[in-house]
């Protein structure tokens, strides 16, 4: 991609710079996060959004929290690293590659530190960073091989919706769903992509169908209602879209908007195919039950692009996602393969496949 949504600069003395998504399509801002404070106001506001990419600047959060001063020691440094862990999970409930990547970060820390009694705060802020970069490669490798493995669903001339952002702008990489398209692309097939616009914060007609746009992918974006009547008239032959938890029988948490598309597509006859790396998947909870749904603020529906839509201190009602049942999925691509009707056997098949002899 010629644009990255985060990146390190400089070593453990570094900062965290991303793509300012606000600001997206009308301006390409980039801005630094130096302290955990101004990266806990980037993941709330969304200026980085998207599970993986959420879960990436998380890591890199923590070496930017053993930057304050009167880190003096170990002990010190991990009691940072544990209070930083838990203000920036407390920054949005529903995307698991954030307290999966904060978890990870903080118990590397603590087996160094266990293991090596005699080092001081500098040597583990080198561990931390090194495994902050790990975190972030590993989610580059995972949505190059999500697209190479989901490429193959994407046939000559189809019409293919989406739903939100699930592209490099979500991801450290190429994106989940949107890497799928890209592959695709890259084979020299010819396609056109439906872009909801994904209200209230219309993610899709700013954020997605300007990746497509980038990638000279043919898009066209449609309003969040019209999808039923594009899916009746025939235009549309598969749904594809990101996911931000996916519980172990499958049932997939994604942005407001994605289980009503899922209900479009089962009684139309289409497949639904949801596009994740494994980090999005979170086993320890049975069912999309008991996965915790996001509330945002009213005024991101009483307000549209900064003009007032609706009376002011009308109620609202504003989820930031919604669960698909595993049921009307028709597959999740992940990196490691394909997981066609997704149950909790085959999930746990798809989570730990066999190698062959």
């Amino acid at each position: 991609m010629e644009y990255r949504t985060l990146k390190w600069v400089g070593s453990v003395d570094g900062e965290l710079e991303i793509i300012d998504q606000r600001k997206l399509p009308a301006e390409f801002v980039r801005m630094r996060c130096r302290d955990t404070n101004q990266l806990y106001d980037a993941i709330k506001t969304l200026a980085v959004r998207g599970a993986p990419a959420i879960g990436v600047a998380a890591a890199y959060g923590l070496v930017l929290s053993l930057k304050q001063p009167g880190l003096d020691d170990v002990h010190k440094a991990l009691g940072a690293l544990k209070q930083a862990a838990d203000y920036l999970g407390s920054s949005r409930p529903t995307a698991v590659n954030l307290f999966a990547a904060l978890e990870r970060v903080r118990r590397r820390g603590e087996v160094f530190a266990a293991g090596n009694p005699a080092a001081g705060p500098a040597e583990l802020r080198e561990v931390v960073l090194a495994e902050a970069h790990a975190i972030c490669r590993q989610d580059e490798q995972m949505c190059r091989q999500i697209g190479l493995n989901g490429e193959r669903f994407i046939e000559e001339g189809m019409g293919v919706l989406t739903h939100c952002n699930a592209g490099a702008l979500a991801t450290a990489g190429q994106g989940t769903a949107l890497s799928v398209m890209f592959e695709a692309h890259k084979k020299g097939k010819k396609f056109i992509v439906y872009a909801d616009e994904t209200r209230p914060l219309l993610q899709g007609a700013r954020l997605t169908a300007w990746e497509l746009k980038q990638a000279g992918i043919d898009v066209t974006v449609i309003c969040d209602n019209m999808a039923g009547m594009l899916m009746k008239q025939g235009k549309v032959d598969m749904v594809i879209t990101g996911a931000d938890r996916i519980a172990a029988n499958g049932d997939a948490a994604n942005k407001i908007g994605t289980y009503g598309l899922s209900v479009l597509a089962k009684e139309h006859g289409l497949p639904f195919y949801i596009a994740a790396p494994s980090s999005t998947f979170d086993l320890s909870i049975e069912t999309g039950a008991q996965i915790p749904i996001e509330y945002r603020p009213a005024d991101e529906v009483r307000f549209c692009a900064g003009t007032q839509t609706a009376p002011q201190n009308v109620k609202v009602y504003n989820p930031a996602f919604d669960v698909t049942p595993a049921e009307n999925i028709t597959a999740i691509i992940t990196e490691k393969g394909v997981i066609d009707r997704p149950n909790t056997e085959t999930v746990s098949a798809g989570m730990n496949p066999k190698v062959s002899e």
